[in-house]
This record gives structure tokens, C-alpha cells and sequence, in this order.
């Protein structure tokens, strides 16, 4: 792939770590990758990028070129650290063009590898601009007020039907502070996060008063994590969030997986993409093709996966979990997944059930100690293996339908807003 593949650091909220995070995170990227180049340039006129990079001669140009015609890779120059860079630039004119012109500009440029935008904490024509041309966008939150303010950003990509490319992340979160004594402040970010249908990375960038000094001060340098503050919880929480940025990049890179060149299955032409996004082709219990004829839909909230469940399948699989038909009940079944990060060595797997009305019937464990095939099945709906598992959402829908029936606009909608009651039930109940 010559184009860049574009991530995005944006916040409408100031002093949330938004910078830190994307300087930090050219730097770890090409610590874990080096012969894949990395470029980040940034909208900001702070100038963190240059007094972060800055070695020898300074680039040709500077991100102002980016927005005329000049060609990108005639802009970077090879920094510190291996990254490369655009140079800052104090005044920058929103060019005539429309936001969306900045994707094609950068989609047939030739810069191979990644790179890293950070914004402004506005959303004005530069951040717009970054946001459509992205491949991953990375919302830094600390509070409420960010978390509010994030809404914004997915407005922008909602309106591409891209908002699956945005991930929200903790972050400056002190993981000692709680809002009570049962919530700590990382919990109630993510789990209020998710109650607002985003996709939230499953750690936080913690506050440390080592790293803020790295960039404070009276030097004219800003120093990385990674050589200055190996020593912080920090340092292995950007090594997280570098290796979910590869692995993001990876599957981008993989011939015939990338958006543009998405395969997508004849029954499910006229279905919009943002329904088709991480849809899983196979039945998670007999691991085969579950399309065109669709089946029992089936959704995970933490990873976004979505599949079918052969009629028979879900048999077995309701079998496994000692469940039997009733008509009395509501049509969706939620599976609550507790995994070690929570509770200890063990798994704890909690059935849901809901009445007519939508009201919870019925809860219950569920054994699976010496389960292979159920812990295997669930594994294959959440996309990982349980043993890392934190906390899983699942609903099985009890009513099969074809795949562009239950991917259709009207259903995925009535879909959506029930998974977003069944949650809140479980949430006001404390057991999710």
C-alpha cells in the first residue's frame, strides 16, 4: 500500500492528552516496527511535533503544503527516533476546497506506512478534513465533558458512514481516583462510553506526573515516554495502544481486506455499510458460511462483531447453555461475559432473559469449566479468546431472518435501540 494509512488524534476538549498520545505513538510504532515507515505531521501551531522531531535540516516545506499542491513526500524530513515529519506552520488558511477534498489528496499520494494526524481541539475545516481522511481515529477522553464533546467528531464520520473507524481512549485517568466507592473513573468513562454506542479500547493512558514533565518546562525539547519514562504505567499503555494500531494497519494492508476493496456478498448489496462493518460470514458453533440464508443474528458490544447462527446451531448452542424455547419471552437473549481481568482465574458466564415487555426475567450462571465447545463458540462471537476477556455483551436474537432482512436500515435501527434498553436494564439491575 503506497498511500498513507491516515490516523487521526482529535478532541474538541482541550488537555486531554491528545497531543502526547499521537507523538507518542509515532514514536512506539516505529519502536515496534522498524523498517515501517511512520510520518505525523499536526494542524495545532503549538509546534510539539518539531520540538519532539526535529533534527538537522528542517523539511522543504510544511503542513501548509500538504493543502496545496505539493507533493507530501517532498514535505517530511527523517526526524529523531526514526519518525518522520511535516514541519509546523504557525498561520494555516482553510483552502476553497471541501473537507473531503484532504482524503483523495492523500489516498493518491505516495507515502507507504502511516500517518499520524493531530488536530486541533476544534472541529473546524482542518479537523473535518483529517477526520474524513482517516483509517483510524483515536478520541482522547478524560471526563464527561470530553466524552460529550466526542459526539461531534462521530457526527463527521457518521455522515460517510464510517463512525466504526473511531475508538475512544481514557485517557490522563488517575487509576486510583473513584467516583464512589464501588466506581473508579476509568470504569464509568468506558462503561458510559458504550451506553452511547462507541467503541472504546479496553485501556486507559494513565495521568503521570513524569510524563507531563517531559513536555513542560523550559526546553526547548520534548522527550518520548519510551527513553525518559520507561519506568511509568504509561510506557506500557502506549505500547498497547501501538500494537492495536499495527494490527489495525495490518488488516487495512491485507489484499482484498481493505474498505475499498471489501468483498461484499451479493445478498448484502443493498444493505449499508456501517451494518456490514466486522460482520463475521461463518456461524460461531459450526464455522460454516452463514450467508445468504442468515439465521439468528447475533452482536457483540465491546468488539462491534456481528454474524449469523444457523437455525440448528442455535439449538445446540441453547442446549449448551440449558436454555428452552418459550414464547412468553422477549426475542432477544443477552449473555454477559465476566472474564479474569474482573473476576479472578475464572470465567463467569450469566444468561438474561426478558419478558414480553422488555422487562429482565430471569438470570443465570452458567458452568464452563470443562466446556470446550461453548467457551470455543463464544470465543468466536467476541473475537478473542476468553482468557483475556474483561467484560462481554452478547445478544442472540430467538428469531431467525435473512441477513439483509435483520441488516436493513429499519430493523438494525429497532435492533440498536433495544440492545441500548436490554443494557440499561442490566446496568440499573448491577449486574452489568
Amino acid at each position: 500500500m503506497n498511500r498513507p494509512f491516515v490516523i487521526v488524534v482529535a478532541s474538541e476538549k482541550g488537555g486531554v492528552g491528545k497531543t502526547t498520545i499521537a507523538t507518542n505513538l509515532a514514536v512506539y510504532l516505529k519502536a515496534l516496527r522498524e523498517d515501517l515507515p511512520v510520518t505525523i505531521a499536526s494542524f495545532d501551531n503549538h509546534f510539539s511535533v518539531d520540538q519532539m522531531f526535529a533534527l538537522g535540516s528542517p523539511p522543504a516545506g510544511t503542513i501548509a503544503g500538504l493543502l496545496e499542491q505539493d507533493p507530501p513526500s517532498k514535505l517530511i524530513a527523517l526526524g529523531q527516533y526514526g519518525v518522520q515529519y511535516m514541519a509546523s506552520s504557525r498561520r494555516l488558511l482553510s483552502p476553497s476546497h471541501a473537507p473531503g477534498w484532504l482524503r483523495q489528496r492523500l489516498r493518491s499520494a505516495t507515502l507507504p506506512g502511516i500517518l499520524i494526524l493531530d488536530t486541533r481541539p476544534i472541529l473546524d475545516w482542518f479537523t473535518e478534513a483529517a477526520l474524513l481522511a482517516a483509517d483510524l481515529v483515536l478520541v482522547p477522553i478524560k471526563d464527561r465533558a470530553a466524552l460529550v464533546n466526542a459526539a461531534a467528531l462521530r457526527q463527521v464520520l457518521t455522515r460517510v458512514e464510517r463512525a466504526d473507524q473511531l475508538w475512544l481512549l481514557p485517557s490522563l485517568v488517575d487509576t486510583r481516583a473513584r467516583l464512589n466507592a464501588e466506581v473508579r473513573v476509568h470504569e464509568f468513562l468506558t462503561y458510559a462510553a458504550r451506553e452511547r454506542d462507541y467503541q472504546v479500547l479496553d485501556f486507559c493512558i494513565s495521568k503521570s506526573p513524569k510524563v507531563e514533565s517531559l513536555a513542560s518546562g523550559f526546553s526547548s525539547c520534548i522527550r518520548p515516554v519510551l527513553t525518559h519514562a520507561r519506568n511509568t504505567a504509561v510506557h506500557g499503555q502506549l505500547k498497547q495502544l501501538a500494537e492495536f494500531t499495527l494490527s489495525s494497519f495490518d488488516a487495512e494492508s491485507k489484499p482484498g481486506s481493505g474498505r475499498q476493496a471489501e468483498l461484499v456478498p451479493e445478498v448484502l448489496t443493498d444493505v449499508p455499510a456501517v451494518h456490514r462493518r466486522r460482520l463475521v460470514l461463518e456461524c460461531p458453533r459450526c464455522c460454516c458460511q452463514s450467508l445468504p440464508d442468515g439465521g439468528h443474528f447475533y452482536f457483540d458490544l465491546r468488539s462491534r462483531r456481528r454474524g449469523f447462527i444457523h437455525p440448528d446451531c442455535l439449538e445446540g448452542l441453547f442446549e449448551d447453555l440449558n436454555l428452552s424455547d418459550a414464547d412468553d419471552l422477549d426475542d432477544l437473549i443477552a449473555l454477559t461475559i465476566d472474564g479474569p481481568g474482573l473476576v479472578g482465574p475464572e470465567c463467569k458466564l450469566t444468561v438474561h432473559l426478558f419478558d414480553a415487555t422488555g422487562d429482565l426475567a430471569d438470570s443465570e450462571e452458567v458452568e464452563l469449566k470443562n466446556r470446550k465447545s461453548l467457551v470455543d463458540q463464544l470465543s468466536m462471537m467476541t473475537g478473542q479468546s476468553l482468557d483475556v476477556a474483561y467484560r462481554e455483551f452478547i445478544l442472540v436474537n430467538r428469531v431467525a431472518k435473512r441477513a439483509d432482512d435483520q441488516l436493513a436500515d429499519d430493523a438494525y435501527r429497532r435492533f440498536a435501540l433495544r440492545r441500548r434498553q436490554i443494557a440499561r436494564e442490566l446496568r440499573q439491575a448491577g449486574i452489568f
